[in-house]
């Protein structure tokens, strides 16, 4: 082993000892422990532990909960908090606030267009229409300070790091119910959808999932065989699905079909 890979592993080697060291002060030498260590580190690799931490930049209203905010999170083995002068780097930027007023909206819509971060919204109370501001804002996930936390708080961070949304079960409901009316009142009148699937794709999936195989589809629908193949062909690769199987599958996952 050369001079610099024996450096390389000796520095890996000192970064897992820190992180236990850290863990431990958290979760102590029980099962937690062992748990959250596996969260910290994911991989070990070429003798390099890889860890799994999310890059944090919090923004809070006032000194009491951006401390409070911090106070949770500083010891989470997830979570990479950092200090004002390295926000631009966040993968993740938190927000949290009393309501979402105008002060808020432009910090949402400055954090919008930093493509490198997701951002989650901690908001103590909601006020009519706050739904869709949010959303026009970018604010990919969203939580009540009075359900905020420790873990909750991790959740959200985890699954904005994941590419995923969070919004309360109501919010939710308010969100779904948006939709539904968006596509009632302007979309049908349009001959439009929000589906990522065009009506003839549906339908050749729904015909897929019946058993129909290329010729009977080609039949039912009155295209030729290779179209259908083109078509299904076509949806698989635009979602990045494997398969007709795998496309089906997805199709009613979703409520597509």
């Amino acid at each position: 082993m050369t001079s610099v890979e024996k450096h390389q592993v000796d520095s890996a080697h000192r970064t897992e000892h820190t992180g236990r060291r850290e863990i431990a002060g958290q979760a102590g030498q029980s099962g937690q422990y062992r748990e959250a260590r596996h969260r910290w580190v994911a991989v070990r690799e070429g003798g390099a532990a890889v860890a799994t931490r999310s890059s944090v930049a919090v923004y809070a209203e006032d000194h009491v909960l951006h401390s409070g905010i911090t106070h949770l999170l500083r010891q989470r083995p997830e979570v990479e908090l950092l200090r004002d002068a390295e926000t631009d780097r966040a993968q993740i930027s938190l927000v949290v606030v009393d309501q979402l007023d105008d002060q808020t909206v432009q910090l949402l819509r400055r954090l919008q267009r930093n493509t490198g971060t997701r951002t989650g919204l901690v908001v103590g109370r909601f006020e009519t229409g706050a739904l869709q501001t949010m959303i026009e804002c970018g604010a990919a996930a969203v939580l009540r300070r009075s359900e905020a936390d420790e873990e909750r708080l991790v959740h959200l961070i985890t699954a904005l790091a994941r590419g995923e949304g969070v919004l309360p079960g109501d919010l939710l409901g308010q969100l779904l119910d948006h939709v539904g009316s968006l596509q009632r009142t302007v979309l049908d009148p349009r001959g439009l959808t929000l589906s990522p699937l065009t009506a003839r794709e549906a339908d050749m999936l729904r015909l897929v999932a019946e058993g129909y195989d290329t010729a009977e589809i080609a039949a039912k629908t009155s295209y030729s065989e290779r179209t259908v193949k083109n078509v299904l062909h076509e949806v698989a690769s635009r979602l990045g699905l494997r398969n007709r199987a795998h496309a089906v599958g997805y199709a009613m996952r979703h409520g597509l079909i």
